[in-house]
């Protein structure tokens, strides 16, 4: 008798290149975002109102994405995952380039944003039309894996070089141990890039609406903008709590990054078999509910406790936040199940991506004012009141029955 477990994928020798560019687009992702907060803090001198600003315009790729990939409407999944990696290995090539300058810098971390924005859609149709009929959530914890597993080794490696800086006579502080770890995510996205090109465009040759929004994704559309909302403020001003509030180094931020990355790796897969068993609407609610603690812990333990067990719990809820936003899986298997075709599940999730971004984009803006004016006391409780609604929202989708494949 044959005991051997079924793979999740319908052809498990055909992924082997996709998770090749999964891994080197992660590994970069990793150094890039490993030095990014401390490189804007320290290096570049943004301070935390201008730093809502700069997620403003990083964020825009985000909001424009139903728009840049409508253009795109003629190519395949795999052409698109192809131009999403050139225009992201543009934009960490020119921040290696270019100077310190506050416009300059921004213009490439813009450019680097709109890279990985046209990835975020068909990555994800990919890893969904690669998997088996009822595998897909744990087809996307898998790729969430493989995504995280490259992001950890980037971080780790950030931590370790900018511990081995000092020894080599180079300044953890100085502008030039920042263009070493940009070059280095520079050459891993060329690597990716090599990678990409040769893979099959007929692969995955689904085509996709130009423009696209159908009343049945309503509910999807709302979630995202909840969820676009509360995950801007984590996203923007939770490592800015760190380093300017608490003083983490550019070591210790990655590292951190490190073990949100590596909980990321252990607990996508399972969260993507929860979404399988449990079902998205299970998912949804629970995820939300966690992270209006996480918001109250990360917006109040300096009121509360010790400065230094503040900064420890407030540690412990950045990486705890990593781990529940792997929720926002449970989206993308509610398109999938209420869907008619694969070109309807990527023209819908990057109207999805837009959608969040309109509010994100606002509240980047709206963050940074806060935090001057008011404290991350209410920043981070505007965020906890946004789950809360998330939430509510979440509870009213109606599970329809799993559907078929969809080829």
């Amino acid at each position: 008798m044959n005991n051997k477990k079924p793979s999740i994928y319908k052809d498990p020798s055909s992924t082997t290149r996709f998770f090749a560019v999964l891994l080197f687009a992660g590994l970069a992702h990793g150094f890039y975002q490993g030095v990014q907060e401390n490189f804007l803090a320290e290096i570049v001198g943004i301070n935390k109102f201008e730093r809502g600003i700069v997620e403003f315009f990083r964020e825009l790729p985000g909001l424009l994405l139903i728009f840049i990939l409508a253009t795109m409407y003629r190519f395949s999944e795999a052409k698109v995952l192809k131009i999403g990696i050139a225009i992201t290995l543009a934009g960490a090539l020119g921040i290696f380039l270019v100077g310190t300058g506050k416009i300059v810098v921004v213009l490439c971390m813009v450019i680097y944003s709109l890279g990985e924005h046209i990835i975020m859609p068909v990555k994800n149709t990919i890893s969904m039309h690669i998997a088996r009929s009822g595998k897909s959530g744990a087809s996307l914890g898998m790729t969430s894996a493989i995504d995280h597993t490259g992001r950890i080794v980037g971080f780790l490696g950030v931590t370790g070089l900018f511990l081995l800086f000092p020894k080599l006579g180079i300044s953890p502080t100085s502008s030039k141990s920042y263009k070493i770890i940009f070059l280095i995510a520079t050459l891993l996205l060329a690597t990716a890039l090599i990678v990409v090109i040769k893979m099959k465009e007929g692969a995955v040759v689904e085509r996709r609406s130009r423009l696209y929004f159908s009343r049945k994704f309503a509910k999807y559309y709302g979630l995202e903008v909840f969820y676009g909302a509360r995950k801007q403020i984590f996203l923007t001003f939770a490592p800015y709590v760190l380093i300017l509030q608490y003083g983490a180094s550019t070591s210790l931020v990655a590292l951190l990054l490190a073990i949100c990355a590596l909980s990321g790796m252990i607990f996508a897969p399972l969260i993507g078999r929860l979404i399988d068993f449990l079902g998205y609407k299970v998912i949804m609610v629970t995820d939300t509910i966690i992270l209006m603690v996480v918001c109250f812990f990360y917006g109040f333990s300096h009121r509360i406790f010790s400065f230094n067990v503040a900064f420890v719990i407030v540690c412990v809820n950045y990486v705890l936040d990593s781990i529940i936003s792997l929720g926002s899986l449970a989206s993308s298997v509610y398109v999938k199940d209420i869907a008619s075709s694969s070109e309807e599940i990527t023209a819908t999730l990057t109207t999805g991506i837009s959608v969040n971004h309109l509010i994100s984009v606002l509240i980047a803006l709206l963050g940074g004012y806060l935090w001057q004016v008011a404290g991350i006391e209410i920043l981070f409780t505007l965020s906890g009141i946004l789950g809360l609604i998330n939430t509510i929202f979440a509870a009213t989708i109606k599970v329809e029955k799993r559907s078929e494949e969809i080829a």
